[in-house]
């Protein structure tokens, strides 16, 4: 096993990771807020949340994952004190980013026409295609957003993005309660005001960030290079493709089993689907904070990587997956002694809330696989590795999770248990093989000409 300094590598992982958590739950904290504010109005609207957000947060973790590729050559970048390429992928990310939010956006005019085809019950698809032609529209600000944070994250810059986070899921909160019941002298919109609330907190989010980016002094000499170049370059939007396209499918694999376990846990009828959005949403939350681990992982990896110190790389990744054992295993230890009181800040009909109950026993126990899972991916990220994880991600979620849950829900009987069991057994093996891939990484002794990376 490789000697870990956890004064070396403890400290400023946290400093990257807290923020960062706190950002991702941005993203998260917006579905969680929508559905306890719709669940409130019933479990119809509630089911109509959960298809609504299995759909949308395929395509939108696509266009999340494209952008990912900005922070680890960001990092890389800044461990060689590279500030002209930093200007060009400060170009070239909003670029891509700009041009993927159009696309997403677009989409939104044709995923509500597949709805009726997912065998749903129609109460529900009728409450859902409407509010998926808004939240589509909310994709474009929130790639904005994406291609800004990333660049300052990729430069260690983390706390920015988690107050603006912060301040727009607080507007979000208002706006959703508002516009839901019509209060504040906002207009009673019903279960539409949460979708509406959602792009106004997104624009918000956009402009800020923008103007973060585009005006602080730390950030001049970024801007100063960036200026000789204004438009992107085809070689540096390739770069980024290249990097940012298997990111995005490995994400939107591991998404799409997500939502497609909704859609098979659809079949099984209202109060099903209604319980898989509350676990589901509980669970997100935990994982989120994860995913901020791991985010951190990419840049301290990369940064590592980028200055040619690839034992100090590995020992920083190590430290992720450290703290992300540890935090999850206590997550999973509240999910389970607060099961049968979670469920109620969602929706108050029994049969729902039993059956959250149990769903949320099961996401306890993927807790720890959850997490290994998404650090292991984005220390491998700080190294530029993420064609074999992407192929690891299909293998395991859709050639064994989804069948195994389809036996296990539909042949055994054992119902939406079933598709989560299928889930658990996906994040498992992909958390296994993620950290054999990390642990063989080959040792490469640091360039002469270029000086190991100091700790901080």
């Amino acid at each position: 096993m490789y000697p870990l300094t956890f004064r070396a590598h403890l400290k400023p992982t946290l400093n990257l990771a807290y923020p960062v958590m706190l950002s991702q739950l941005g993203h998260v904290l917006v579905n969680v807020v929508d559905s306890m504010v719709v669940g409130q109005t019933g479990k119809i609207p509630l089911a109509a949340v959960s298809l609504s957000v299995s759909v949308s947060t395929v395509v939108m973790v696509l266009g999340l994952g494209l952008t990912m590729g900005i922070t680890p050559l960001v990092a890389a970048a800044d461990g060689r004190n590279d500030v002209a390429a930093n200007g060009r992928l400060l170009v070239n990310g909003v670029g891509l980013s700009a041009v993927a939010g159009l696309l997403l956006a677009a989409l939104g005019l044709l995923v509500p026409l597949a709805l009726p085809y997912l065998g749903q019950p129609a109460p529900v698809v009728a409450l859902a295609a409407p509010w998926v032609r808004v939240l589509f529209l909310s994709f474009f600000p929130l790639m904005i957003f994406q291609g800004f944070k990333q660049f300052a994250e990729g430069l260690g810059l983390t706390r920015q993005a988690m107050l603006l986070s912060v301040q727009a899921n607080v507007l979000n909160a208002v706006l959703c309660y508002g516009l839901v019941f019509g209060k504040f002298g906002l207009p009673n919109m019903g279960m539409m005001g949460a979708a509406w609330a959602t792009l106004v907190a997104r624009v918000l989010m956009a402009v800020m960030m923008a103007a973060y980016v585009l005006r602080a002094r730390r950030l001049s000499p970024y801007r100063e290079a960036a200026a000789h170049q204004l438009r992107p370059d085809a070689a540096g939007l390739r770069r980024l493709l290249n990097l940012g396209t298997p990111i995005g499918v490995q994400m939107t694999f591991e998404m799409g089993a997500f939502s497609f376990s909704a859609i098979m846990i659809g079949w099984l009828g209202t109060t099903q689907l209604a319980a898989h959005q509350i676990a589901i949403n509980v669970a997100s939350v935990t994982y989120m904070a994860a995913s901020g681990i791991g985010a951190a992982a990419t840049i301290r990896v990369g940064k590592y990587y980028g200055a040619h110190d690839a034992p100090g790389a590995r020992k920083a990744g190590m430290m992720a997956y450290l703290l992300t054992f540890g935090f999850m295993s206590l997550t999973g230890v509240v999910l389970v002694l607060m099961r049968h009181r979670l469920p109620f800040y969602y929706n108050h009909d029994p049969a729902v809330v039993a059956q959250a109950a149990t769903l949320l026993l099961i996401a306890a126990a993927f807790q720890i696989s959850d997490g290994l899972q998404v650090v292991g991916l984005g220390a491998l990220r700080g190294f530029e590795d993420v064609k074999v994880p992407s192929i690891v991600a299909l293998l395991a979620y859709w050639a064994v999770a989804l069948p195994l849950g389809y036996v296990l829900a539909f042949w055994l009987k054992w119902g939406a248990v079933g598709v989560w069991l299928g889930l658990l057994t996906g994040l498992t093996l992909v958390a296994g093989v993620l950290l054999l891939r990390f642990h063989r990484w080959p040792l490469e002794a640091p360039s002469a000409s270029v000086p190991a990376l100091a700790t901080r």
